[in-house]
C-alpha cells in the first residue's frame, strides 16, 4: 500500500512557488529542498522510498516537473537546469485537471480521476501517465549505483578521487587511515586560477540514508585550515543532514547523494555512456507522392 498521500498533481503548484521564489530557474535539488519546506513534509514523508535509492517524493516530482514542461510552463537544459517560461514566468499556480488534462492528450491515455489522498484506497497515479521514459532514467542510475556499491572501499575512494580531479580540482589525495575521523581524502580547488580553497572529503557507500551525526562527526575532525567538507555518498541525506551540513557558524559540508554522483559520473562518461539508438520512419507521404 503506498502510504505516500501527495500525488503528482499535489506537487504541480509547489513546483511553481519553488521556481517563482528561486528566480526563475533552479537544479532538481533546489526544488526539491524547497517543495520539502514549503509543503511541511516530515522526514518520513520525503524518505519514503520508491525502488531502489528513489524516493517517492523525488519521483513524482520528476512527473510533476515533465507534466508543467509539456503544459508550457517549464523548459530544462542539457545540465538538468529547470527554468520557467515566459508563460510560466506570468502564472503562478494552475489548477491541476488541467494539467493532467494535457498530459492525458500527449500520450493518448483514457481519463483518470484525481486521488482523493486516502491512503487507504487503491488510486491510479498520474505518475503512469506516461510509462517508460523517467522509470528507464531510474533504473539507469539504480544500476550504476548497485555496481557502486559492490566495488571494495578503497576503489570507491579512487572513484571520489577521480571525480574530483575532472571537476577540477587540484593535488586530490586519498588519505584515508585507521581513526582519521572519518577523512578520506583532500584537495584544492581554484576558482579562476585566482582563489583557492582547501577541501577534504569522505567517501560513505551508504545503501540508504546519512544521518546528520555523521555530518556532525565528520565536521569535528576538520581543522580550522580547511575552507570546506565535502561528502560523497551512495545513499541520500536526510533533510537534519542538510540543514546539518549548513548550519550557521559552522564549516559548511557540501553533499553529493547517489543520484548526483551518478549523474556527474555520466556527465563526464566515467564509467557511464550513452548510446543512440538509430530510429528509422518510413515517409508513407513521400511514397505517395510519386
Amino acid at each position: 500500500m503506498d502510504t505516500f498521500k501527495y500525488k503528482v498533481p499535489d506537487l504541480y503548484n509547489p513546483t511553481l512557488a519553488a521556481l517563482h521564489s528561486l528566480g526563475g530557474s533552479a537544479s532538481v535539488s533546489e526544488i526539491e529542498d524547497f517543495v520539502i519546506e514549503f509543503m511541511k513534509l516530515t522526514e518520513y514523508e520525503v524518505s519514503y522510498i520508491h525502488r531502489g535509492t528513489a524516493t517517492k517524493l523525488n519521483y513524482r516530482l520528476r512527473w510533476a516537473r515533465n507534466h508543467l514542461k509539456h503544459f508550457g510552463l517549464l523548459e530544462n537544459s542539457s545540465r538538468g537546469i529547470w527554468s520557467l517560461t515566459s508563460l510560466g514566468q506570468q502564472t503562478t499556480s494552475v489548477n491541476p485537471n488541467e494539467v493532467v488534462k494535457v498530459a492525458q492528450n500527449l500520450t493518448r491515455k483514457p481519463a483518470i480521476h484525481l486521488p482523493h489522498h486516502n491512503e487507504d484506497e487503491s488510486e491510479e497515479d498520474t505518475s503512469e501517465l506516461e510509462p517508460g521514459s523517467i522509470d528507464a532514467e531510474i533504473s539507469w542510475q539504480e544500476e550504476a549505483l548497485e555496481v557502486i556499491k559492490k566495488i571494495s572501499a578503497s576503489a570507491f575512494e579512487r572513484l571520489c578521487q577521480r571525480l574530483l580531479r575532472e571537476l577540477g580540482f587540484k593535488n586530490v589525495e586519498v588519505t584515508g587511515k585507521p581513526n582519521d575521523g572519518g577523512i578520506d581524502g583532500k584537495g584544492i580547488l581554484r576558482l579562476g586560477g585566482i582563489l583557492s580553497f582547501h577541501v577534504v572529503f569522505q567517501a560513505k557507500r551508504y545503501k540508504d540514508t546519512v544521518g546528520s551525526e555523521i555530518i556532525r562527526n565528520f565536521r569535528g575532525s576538520l581543522s580550522a585550515k580547511i575552507d570546506k567538507g565535502l561528502i560523497i555518498s551512495t545513499g541520500r541525506f536526510t533533510v537534519e543532514a542538510k540543514r546539518e551540513a549548513q548550519r550557521d557558524g559552522a564549516i559548511p559540508i557540501d553533499l553529493i547523494d547517489g543520484e548526483e554522483l551518478v549523474e556527474k559520473l555520466k556527465e563526464l562518461k566515467l564509467g557511464i555512456n550513452i548510446t543512440l539508438v538509430e530510429k528509422v520512419l518510413v515517409d508513407s507521404k513521400w511514397f505517395d507522392s510519386i
